[in-house]
């Protein structure tokens, strides 16, 4: 009898320190599951950017094969501030560009000139469906003129782009989202002065406004390719109701980054647009470089 209960109490006392091993463990592995949580969806503020200077040179003298000495620098800022809870998102993002290039015996030209404000509210509706409402600005820093008149075509603030409106965004993460806005108002501004000989950007002739309402589709989708290479996609969407519905506004930027170290990287940036209102054709915009970079 003695022997059954000394079993029966060692039985029990290895039972209770397994236990205790197994809720130990189980603790343990709460706790790291939630610190990563945590890190994957921080609440509150999480802001970062980053400062990129891109430079190009070639140098050519007595080349037989041809050629032309050109040098190029572009500045460039990628911004976020987005606010994350347990129900809402809100996230923010400012692109900036400014670029020169000058070829020998010729003057500088603008190779990038633009600012871009983004923001996209998003409540919690179900799984990755939030209830949105989206705000984009768009304009550029500097005068700008055709090539082979020299007139001045645009400057600052002219023009101006303001889209926003309702809408359902699918958002499986911070580098993969899509927003649906079937209900968007777009207000384009340009100075008069563009406009005393004709229409500008889609303005007509003696007007600084252009009122349009159509729905919108804005994603973004940024991975790692292989290691040390990001490739970012940010596309854009929109269709007038009001007039040419089917001629579908469409704004598309691919930015690789293929980081050397902390502060170096090579950078190819892409974009093409097309707006029939500006432009009847696709404008295009390609910069490859040598970037050094300041993130913060």
């Amino acid at each position: 009898m003695k022997n059954i209960v000394l079993s029966i109490a060692f039985a029990l006392t290895l039972t209770t320190v397994a236990a205790q091993v197994n809720e130990k463990e189980l603790l343990k592995k709460n706790e790291e599951a939630a610190a990563k949580l945590k890190v994957e969806k921080p609440n509150g503020w999480v802001k970062k950017g980053t400062f990129t200077l891109l430079a190009n040179q070639a140098n050519f003298n007595n080349w037989l094969a041809g050629g032309q000495s050109s040098i190029s620098g572009n500045l460039g800022l990628n911004y976020d501030f987005n606010y994350k809870s347990d129900t809402w998102n809100w996230d923010n993002k400012i692109i900036a560009g400014y670029g020169l290039t000058k070829l020998k015996d010729q003057k500088v030209q603008k190779t990038d000139d633009r600012f871009v404000f983004n923001s996209l509210a998003g409540k919690k509706a179900s799984g990755e469906w939030f209830y949105s409402l989206f705000f984009n600005f768009q304009t550029q820093f500097d005068s700008g003129f055709d090539l082979v008149s020299g007139i001045k075509t645009s400057h600052f603030f002219s023009p101006a782009y303001f889209q926003f409106g309702p809408g359902m965004l699918w958002k499986k993460n911070d580098n993969l989202k899509v927003n649906i806005a079937p209900a968007t108002s777009k207000l384009i501004v340009v100075d008069s002065y563009f406009t005393v000989l004709g229409p500008s950007f889609g303005v007509q002739q003696g007007k600084s406004t252009r009122y349009e309402f159509g729905a919108a589709l804005n994603a973004y989708y940024k991975f790692i390719l292989v290691e040390n290479v990001t490739v970012e996609n940010i596309l854009n969407l929109y269709s007038n109701y009001l007039q040419d519905p089917q001629n579908i506004d469409l704004d598309y930027n691919l930015n690789i980054v293929m980081k050397i170290n902390k502060s170096l990287s090579s950078n190819i940036a892409f974009q093409t647009i097309y707006d029939d209102n500006a432009f009847r054709g696709f404008q295009t915009r390609q910069v490859i470089g040598l970037g050094v970079n300041y993130g913060f």
